[in-house]
């Protein structure tokens, strides 16, 4: 026996857009309420993410005890800013005058010239130096540098970037007397002189803050990922449509709830960097930035949910649209973390106000043409 199907009750059983009020218009109240009640299914429903849970634990650490970790953490890029630390190296080889110049002005290096290789190298067998540098001068004139240092450690870390700053200075001095002696075809750039600046300010403000301040970011998009793409796997999306809302108000809602996380962690970050001495210029400036990369990244991450097909394909293309997004954040006139920088220590330019300006109104952008997009998706084929 067959029954014929009444449109009107199969529109309201499965609720694709908000029940009208008698007189045509939407109920604000129960719409608002519908909102919040997603907003607050959605955060709960990270509390069982242990994923997420420790990068927030750890960002937390970093935040909290970030005067701490500096001082390590420069030591591993800079460990001339370590008081009395000393690393000796062995200089051997046939021409060894400006190699042991450019080691004399480096902190943090001792060179010992050993006038036979064998005795460089059976002090390094024991211990006496730390790594031996052997440089000789190749048939076209070339100096030649070749390096022995021990194959892994931290204390090989820290040797590498030592001698990658003397070696550095050697290349400028040879550059420049090639240069004076009309060996090149063109002249080097001028390197301006090094001034006498804090490591720890330099990291603090060009590595640990826009690292607080992004990875919130980019960890909301694979939030929402995962989130969009186990509502449609379960089927749960098409019984929040039952509330009243469409499902683009249930998309956009999900998609504001996680996006605001990273905003507040971000909050969160400053004020822990401000109780460990770290001063933040402009710490407004810096929430809009984080706000408008992370709707705009959340945006994208619940694009790619929307129309990928499992959760393996979805992290997958949010995974290569963020590392892309990164490789043309290098052609920008000033590269986020740059931006993120100059606000932090109140030297924003002109360039800078105009990538905020930039970022927001991308963010808008992405905001409405995904609401167009999903306006024309057929829901049943979620």
């Amino acid at each position: 026996m067959s029954r014929e199907r009444d449109p009107d009750r199969e529109s309201i059983r499965r609720g694709p857009n908000p029940p009208a009020r008698p007189d045509g218009g939407i109920d604000a109240g129960s719409s608002w309420g519908a909102r919040w009640a997603i907003a607050r299914r959605e955060l709960a429903s990270l509390r069982s993410e242990k994923t997420i849970l420790l990068a927030l634990a750890i960002q937390l650490f970093i935040a909290g005890f970030s005067s701490f970790l500096v001082v390590g953490l420069v030591s591993l890029y800079d460990p001339g800013s370590i008081d009395d630390y000393q690393t000796t190296v062995a200089v051997t080889g046939d021409d060894t005058e400006e190699l042991l110049a450019a080691a004399s002005e480096q902190s943090g290096v001792t060179a010992r010239r050993y006038s036979d290789r064998g005795t460089a190298y059976d002090a390094f067998e024991t211990d006496e130096v730390a790594a031996v540098l052997d440089a000789n001068r190749t048939d076209d004139g070339r100096l030649s540098v070749r390096v022995t240092a021990p194959e892994e450690g931290l204390r090989t870390t820290l040797l590498v970037v030592q001698l990658r700053n003397t070696l550095e200075h050697v290349e400028r001095v040879e550059r420049q007397q090639n240069a004076d002696a009309g060996r090149l075809e063109q002249s080097p750039v001028p390197v301006p002189s090094q001034i006498q600046a804090s490591p720890y300010v330099g990291f603090t403000y060009t590595v640990l803050l826009p690292l607080l301040c992004f990875l919130p970011v980019f960890i909301s998009g694979s939030i929402v990922v995962d989130s969009v793409i186990e509502e449609r796997q379960r089927g749960t999306l098409e019984l929040l449509r039952v509330a009243p809302l469409s499902l683009a108000d249930v998309i956009d809602t999900k998609l504001l709830s996680i996006a605001a996380l990273a905003p507040v962690q971000a909050i969160a970050w400053l004020l822990l960097l401000a109780v460990n001495g770290t001063t933040i210029a402009g710490p407004a400036a810096l929430i809009v930035v984080v706000a408008a990369l992370s709707v705009l990244v959340v945006t994208v991450g619940t694009g790619v949910a929307l129309w990928a097909p499992d959760r393996r394909q979805a992290q997958l293309l949010y995974s290569v649209a963020t590392v892309g997004a990164l490789v043309v954040a290098t052609a920008l006139p000033e590269h986020p973390a740059n931006t993120v920088a100059k606000f932090a220590i109140g030297n924003p330019t002109a360039t800078t106000w105009g990538l905020l300006a930039a970022y927001c109104l991308l963010a808008v952008g992405a905001f409405v043409a995904l609401r167009l997009a999903i306006g024309r998706l057929e829901a049943d084929s979620l």
